[in-house]
């Protein structure tokens, strides 16, 4: 039977943006999956119930429950499987990028260039599930999990740039992400993601001067 290996359940990840504890899904499995996700991001997570999907997926509402339990895990093999696209989209860029270190940090916004162009028209799926879900479901936690994994990973980058705080240059920049992500879906601010690349790069030269200065 051909498998696929999406990310659901409780799977974590390395800083390198892999995730472990991958599930195998059926082609239907897939096909719900995908369905769901792009069901979920552009009508939003409680506007689409699980008939829905199932119609258009071409499957019964039984199929659903027999591959993902219920609509809750259906949401979180979701959110994880977004995770794992970005995680990728972010690292491919960062290290497909051959300047120094400190440029890597700004590589992060050809990243989320590329991304808000090609799937993220609606906005950042996370902030958008986090306001729609309660506090105790589980897709939150991946919400939460996907913005600490970005932060760490952004500090990750200041260090290797030898930035003179990199916890708090890495903060900044995550600050000016989820900025340019608003900005750019709300169609509020023009090349959104090119100013903040801008901001991001005086951040970045102010924090190295300051390493300079106290070595």
């Amino acid at each position: 039977m051909y498998r696929v290996a999406v990310t659901v359940g409780n799977g974590t990840a390395g800083r390198g943006g892999k995730r472990r504890g991958t599930q195998h899904l059926t082609p239907a499995g897939v096909r719900i999956l995908e369905t769901a996700s792009r069901l979920f991001y552009e009508q939003g997570i409680r506007a689409v119930g699980v008939e829905a999907i199932a119609e258009e997926a071409g499957v019964t509402k039984k199929t659903i429950y027999d591959r993902f339990g219920s609509k809750e895990q259906l949401i979180v093999a979701y959110l994880r499987a977004r995770d794992g696209l970005w995680r990728s989209t972010l690292v491919k860029h960062v290290n497909g990028h051959d300047g120094p270190a400190e440029q890597k940090i700004l590589a992060t916004f050809d990243a989320l260039r590329s991304w808000m162009r090609e799937r993220n028209s609606r906005g950042c799926a996370f902030i958008n599930a986090a306001v729609e879900l309660p506090e105790d479901h589980p897709g939150r936690k991946v919400a939460r999990e996907q913005k600490t994994w970005l932060l760490t990973y952004l500090e990750d980058l200041a260090r290797q740039a030898r930035a003179a705080d990199p916890a708090a240059l890495a903060a900044q920049v995550l600050i000016l992400h989820e900025g340019a992500c608003v900005a750019d879906s709300m169609h509020s601010v023009d090349q959104a993601v090119d100013r903040a690349a801008h901001m991001a790069a005086v951040l970045v030269d102010t924090s190295l001067a300051g390493e300079l200065a106290r070595s």
